[in-house]
């Protein structure tokens, strides 16, 4: 069965350029477009990795952290960050607050993204 990938990002293209690479992987895709929706989905579909904005409509990837290390049930889930900012004291606190990876929106292509999920959860 295919690894599940949870995208949580408010911005659509990016959105659909990372379904179309990782469905095209292989990987099956579920998409929320603010917080709130994604830790839903989360609940509902566990997915196998989660690929988080940090400044979203609603709630945020910092909030989306914060929640999901309070469930016992999300807070395993594998965090990779895509965002906008590469401040290093935000990398810092979402690395603290577990997250595995980061991403900055304006660097990276969908090649590293699929890169980065292959080594969090393989195949």
């Amino acid at each position: 069965m295919a690894k599940k990938i949870l995208i949580i990002e408010d911005e659509k293209i990016i959105c659909d350029l990372l379904e179309r690479k990782l469905t095209r992987e292989g990987y099956s895709v579920v998409i929320a477009t603010n917080g709130i929706d994604g830790l839903v989905k989360m609940r509902e579909d566990r997915p196998d990795i989660v690929l988080l904005d940090i400044i979203m409509p609603k709630m945020g990837g910092f909030e989306v952290m914060e929640e999901m290390n309070k469930d016992e049930t999300l807070k395993d889930i594998p965090v990779i960050v895509v965002s906008n900012s590469g401040q290093p004291v935000e990398i810092d606190r979402i690395k603290k607050m577990g997250a595995k990876d980061w991403l900055i929106k304006t660097e990276f292509d969908p090649q590293e993204v699929l890169e980065k999920v292959k080594k969090q959860i393989g195949i």
